[in-house]
């Protein structure tokens, strides 16, 4: 089978710190991918925040969430202390690309490689819309 590859960006428009729980370690010991995929979760709604958004409200459109990938480089352990690195890129007419790289803050090993897709959503109309122009020149802008 294919391995998944994602050509990770060099520049990040921001960066966060999220804490190994007890709740994200799974049978082996480790984290678990399930608690990666939280800590892109929580990373990209800060991210949001961070540049007044949120998740319904990004210059008045929504978002949705319509893929994930992610590239396990290492393990993490309970209290590791996280830095997530978070930018856009790969621009569409409805959407764009989250990428996230995981790092332990302590001793910088890369723990995972991530990338969402998003498309902005009407959730009234319950339809796809176009990327808005406004936060669209913001993140190109910023990177």
């Amino acid at each position: 089978m294919a391995r998944i590859k994602l050509d990770m960006p060099d520049n990040y428009l921001f960066s966060t710190e999220l804490c190994v729980r007890i709740s994200d370690i799974n049978y082996g010991g480790h984290m678990g991918n399930d608690a990666v995929l939280s800590m892109v979760h929580e990373a990209r709604l800060r991210f949001l925040k961070h540049y007044h958004y949120a998740e319904f409200d990004v210059e008045g459109a929504g978002i949705i969430m319509t893929d994930s990938a992610i590239v396990y480089k290492a393990e993490g352990f309970h209290g590791d202390r996280v830095q997530v690195d978070v930018t856009v890129a790969d621009f569409n007419k409805y959407g764009c690309d989250l990428y996230y790289l995981l790092s332990n803050k302590d001793t910088a090993v890369e723990i995972a490689h991530a990338k969402t897709g998003i498309v902005f959503f009407d959730y009234t109309a319950r339809k796809v819309v176009a990327v808005p122009e406004g936060f669209r020149n913001k993140m190109l802008r910023e990177s």
